[in-house]
């Protein structure tokens, strides 16, 4: 429309005049165009009028083209309109920093809670202790508080399968033992909700939680409910009667590894939220370093995805009982492969059923680990990167050379409490670096990119 104006600018008119459009009045919108017209006849002087009014809510522009002052604006107000959209969705609490910090603070106090939860419910299993309540309730109950009691708990687990076929002439203090753990491991759950619910519930009241993180926090808690009802599902298998009578009584391996996976889940939920919080845009000081920050990605991206894999696969381990089969390294027993692998039906079985098949399966996958990490360092060794990369991919290459050992003295060990639960903390904790990895290699905002120089500052 603007360009059409500039083209009636240089248009005469029939009586010698120029229709000069720029040269209107700017202290009133009320001038019209008439008053800078020659005397023109009365189809002239309506068209005229007609244009005045039209664009009379239009600031006089400058001289010069003004197509190309238009065009200026327009990619101005573009470049604005993009800053806006990427402030908006990075901010995810609102109240200033000091409101970011205490949110932070309160999602890593809730993620180190999950932490510890799955490394209690490691020693849980490894103590045998997962069986020893018969019964569950969602709010939870007193423990035992008089001899009588204890009796009555303990009539409930001599009618368990485990009691029947293990732990036969048990005493009581020794089943006291197993139901603290079991006790322990269930209040420590319904603890982390009352502690994850109550400063949710200050910060929505102040007014700090975003609609995003909102909704987002409000899907882990209800994961975080629902691990509850899946450990319960879990534990009511193992008091089923096996299907065998020289089958051992436990839990079934699908259920415990939806078990733990959906607690590794809550724990990166949580644990990314919080980096996003305290750390909305990832470090970059060039754009040399976000490029060098997009190669490490494409191979931080799977290796993590292979590193969740692998500690879902140690679930099967756990839920078959396989660490305490085949206790030789390199070789499974004299073999490298045994030969019973495929001998379940259908096939498929095999790969969460069968205990050789699920300690060759985590073998494999662990070795892979390894030797991805190692990959993933010896290709980013040269790259430019920041040096908070350079120095996460050192460690997780660390993580994962620890996590392989502790893993093979474990099965070298027969699975002692100490190694197994210690196994399972370095699973977590690698999963963590790959995390941080990941999130720290994220592409920064367009906003951000535009303000980086090419190249960092040395100092």
């Amino acid at each position: 429309m603007f360009s059409r104006l500039a083209f009636l600018k240089r248009i005469k008119a029939p009586n010698g005049g120029t229709y000069n459009l720029r040269k209107t009045a700017t202290t009133t919108t009320t001038t019209t165009l008439s008053a800078v017209l020659p005397e023109q006849p009365i189809g002239f002087r309506f068209f005229a009028s007609q244009i005045a009014k039209r664009t009379s809510c239009f600031k006089p522009w400058p001289k010069g083209d003004y197509v190309g002052s238009f065009r200026k604006m327009s990619s101005t107000a573009g470049i604005g309109m993009a800053k806006n959209e990427e402030g908006l969705k990075l901010v995810l609490v609102n109240g200033g920093s000091r409101a970011r910090k205490m949110v932070g603070i309160w999602l890593f106090g809730s993620a180190a809670w999950v932490f510890s939860m799955v490394l209690l419910g490691g020693v849980t299993r490894l103590t045998r202790s997962g069986l020893s309540m018969t019964d569950w309730k969602f709010t939870g109950s007193l423990p035992p508080l008089s001899e009588e009691e204890w009796l009555c708990e303990f009539d409930k687990y001599k009618q368990s399968p485990e009691y029947k076929r293990i732990n036969k002439g048990m005493s009581i203090e020794d089943f006291k033992f197993i139901y603290w753990m079991e006790y322990a491991h269930r209040m420590w759950g319904r603890a982390l909700g009352v502690m994850f619910a109550l400063p949710f519930s200050y910060f929505l009241r102040k007014g700090y939680i975003t609609l995003g993180l909102g909704l987002r926090l409000s899907a882990l808690f209800a994961l975080g409910a629902g691990q509850g009802l899946i450990g319960w599902w879990m534990v009511k298998s193992g008091l089923e009667e096996p299907a065998s009578e020289y089958a051992q009584p436990r839990v079934s391996p699908y259920r415990l590894a939806a078990h733990l996976t959906s607690a590794f889940a809550i724990y990166c939920g949580l644990f990314w939220t919080a980096l996003s919080v305290v750390m909305p845009e990832p470090p970059a000081e060039s754009v040399a370093w976000v490029r060098g920050a997009a190669k490490v990605k494409r191979l931080a991206l799977p290796v993590g995805i292979l590193v969740a894999i692998t500690a879902v696969s140690g679930a099967f381990v756990a839920g078959n009982d396989a660490g305490h089969a085949y206790n030789t390294f390199p070789k499974m027993g004299d073999t490298w492969i045994p030969e019973d692998v495929l001998d379940m039906k259908p096939l498929i079985r095999n790969f969460f059923e069968n205990t050789s098949t699920v300690q060759l399966d985590h073998r494999i996958l662990a070795t892979a680990t390894l030797i991805s990490i190692g990959t993933l360092w010896w290709s980013t060794r040269k790259l430019d990167i920041h040096p908070a990369v350079k120095s996460l991919i050192g460690s997780t290459i660390g993580m994962a050379a620890l996590q392989v050992t502790l893993g093979i003295s474990t099965l070298l060990s027969y699975v002692p409490v100490s190694l197994g639960t210690a196994h399972q903390a370095g699973a977590l904790t690698l999963l963590t670096l790959m995390i941080l990895l990941n999130h720290t290699v994220r592409r920064p905002s367009m906003s951000l990119l535009k303000s980086l120089p090419q190249v960092a500052k040395t100092t």
